[in-house]
């Protein structure tokens, strides 16, 4: 869109979605840039089915993903600068007015980031609906419905992440190198968050059960995601906030 089409969208009534993600890592089998895949045809595929009332950003493939870098193949922010970098981006949105904002994430190590830069904004812009979600914890039932493996969730390389690059990029996955990596370390045990990096909690980067996933999951699971989002959106547009 142009300046001047930007000029004429409802600032009160349109959502303005920021997808983020990252690009790192993803295991002996996943091509780096698999966050940033998911999440973006995530966001395309609600963008279309709400067409009028959502305002898409391009995706920010930048993430804080310090935690992999031991790994290599990893770019990252420093989670300070990209709590800042997410503050300076609806920050520029808020000042032109608009409203409702929402980051939409699709990496585990953004979700601190996120949750943090919108209680910095908070603060100045009391009177705007600002929110953050990751697509899975939106569609948790829904991607638990098709996993076979113990983990019903997204983790990392995992089942669900590898359905999904089958599905959309399958030229980009190295199926020879793909195993069963479920032997990974948790990072919350009895209530207790460990934080340890990668490095320290995976032998090949790479977690769950990918040995299960295929391209006919993959295509089953995103509809689902996008239903799943579309209709959260569809619900959060239709609600008030306070002032």
């Amino acid at each position: 869109m142009t300046a001047v089409e930007l000029k004429n969208v409802s600032r009160d009534e349109t959502l303005v979605v920021l997808p983020i993600a990252a690009v790192e890592q993803h295991g002996p089998h996943m091509p780096t840039g698999t966050d940033t895949i998911i999440t973006t045809a995530v966001a395309e595929q609600v963008e279309q089915k709400l067409k009028e009332s959502v305002l898409l950003l391009p995706t920010l493939w930048l993430g804080a993903s310090q935690h992999h870098l031991r790994w290599g193949a990893t770019l990252t922010s420093r989670v300070e600068n990209y709590e800042t970098l997410l503050c300076e981006i609806c920050e520029s949105l808020l000042d032109d007015g608009f409203r409702r904002v929402l980051i939409l994430n699709g990496h585990g190590g953004n979700i601190g980031p996120m949750q943090i830069s919108l209680r910095r904004l908070q603060v100045n812009y009391q009177n705007c609906q600002l929110m953050a979600a990751s697509y899975w914890s939106i569609a948790e039932k829904e991607i638990a419905s098709l996993m076979d493996g113990e983990c019903k969730t997204v983790g990392h390389a995992c089942e669900a992440e590898t359905s999904l690059i089958m599905h959309l990029r399958p030229e980009l996955v190295h199926k020879a190198k793909i195993e069963n990596f479920d032997d990974y370390a948790l990072d919350v045990v009895d209530g207790v968050y460990l934080c340890n990096d990668m490095y320290q909690r995976t032998q090949k980067g790479a977690t769950g059960r990918p040995d299960l996933a295929s391209a006919e999951k993959g295509e089953k699971m995103l509809p689902l995601i996008v239903g799943q989002v579309s209709h959260v959106f569809s619900e959060l547009l239709g609600t008030t906030f306070f002032e």
